[in-house]
């Protein structure tokens, strides 16, 4: 049975929902608010702010979710929401060193972290074991799309690769 105070809501909630599908398919140039509050797959291209922490050393070679193995040494990195094989910049907002990675995996499964790195990717960007966390910005540079196409994201052609 719905409660009246959650059918008052609903036509909001259904349109917050419209919107937020639609703003995926802007321009990553273009990206709203609405593109930051979406939900499900990440297809925007759009930058985010959160905390990334890396993979701990028992991950070391164990099969990721594009089916590869985990390299410590590798660009590799976990987003519970950008596609597989999504390639984006990660700069530590503390240091502000940046390195490339590639989504292969899926997880932070911590509250409030957005992006797991290779304790490589973490060391470059200045993240080490010691601090844990730090706060960061993603921003996509390709993401694959369900049709087999690429959208180039946020930090394409923008001289940072």
């Amino acid at each position: 049975m719905i409660s009246n105070s959650f059918r008052r809501f609903m036509p909001i909630v259904v349109l917050l929902g419209v919107v937020g599908a639609a703003a995926c398919t802007a321009p990553a140039e273009k990206c709203t608010a609405a593109d930051t509050a979406q939900q499900g797959p990440d297809l925007s291209g759009c930058k985010r702010t959160g905390i990334a922490s890396f993979y701990a050393k028992k991950f070391a070679g164990r099969e990721m979710a594009d089916g590869t193995r985990m390299d410590p040494n590798a660009d590799n990195a976990a987003s519970r929401t950008l596609p597989l094989g999504t390639t984006a910049t990660v700069t530590n907002l503390e240091t502000g060193q940046s390195a490339e990675v590639t989504i292969q995996d899926r997880g932070p499964y911590v509250k409030g972290r957005i992006i797991d790195l290779s304790p490589a990717t973490a060391r470059a960007i200045g993240l080490d074991r010691q601090d844990g966390i730090t706060t960061v910005v993603v921003v996509p540079i390709e993401v694959p799309l369900p049709d087999g196409g690429v959208k180039q994201g946020a930090a394409a052609g923008d001289g940072t690769r």
